[in-house]
């Protein structure tokens, strides 16, 4: 099954001015703060997502669920700059991924996986880029 859900842990959570998350706001659903497995880092003004087997690394974010999923995964791997036409490595890819709900239960949903050496950028310890 191809999920329509989609994890987004930056500049495309609530609260932030982007085109990109007006979109996100108008064309899907909020379903809800949702966690997973992962390592985040400032890269510029925007965080990327690396992911971690460690328990103890957390990564904080939201949970939508795409009304057209197709459409709005095509603009978002646009925006992410990744996908079909554009050059290798992409500096994101994104890839299925299992999140924890607030309510304790899990599911496999998309986001996007940052693909660049992350040596010398620094890391948000705290996994909210909010806070970073």
């Amino acid at each position: 099954m191809i999920s329509d859900r989609l994890f987004v842990y930056g500049t495309l959570m609530r609260g932030f001015d982007h085109p990109m998350a007006q979109l996100l706001s108008r064309s899907a659903d909020f379903l809800g703060n949702a966690t997973c497995r992962g390592r985040l880092y400032l890269i510029k003004h925007y965080p990327g997502l690396v992911l971690s087997d460690d328990a103890g690394d957390i990564v904080f974010g939201e949970l939508y669920r795409l009304r057209d999923r197709d459409a709005l995964l095509g603009e978002f791997d646009m925006y992410e700059a990744c996908g079909e036409g554009f050059p290798e490595p992409t500096e994101y890819l994104r890839r299925m991924l299992t999140v924890t709900h607030a309510d304790g239960t899990s599911g496999e949903v998309w986001t996007y996986v940052y693909n660049w050496p992350v040596a010398g950028l620094p890391q948000i310890a705290s996994g909210k880029f909010l806070e970073s």
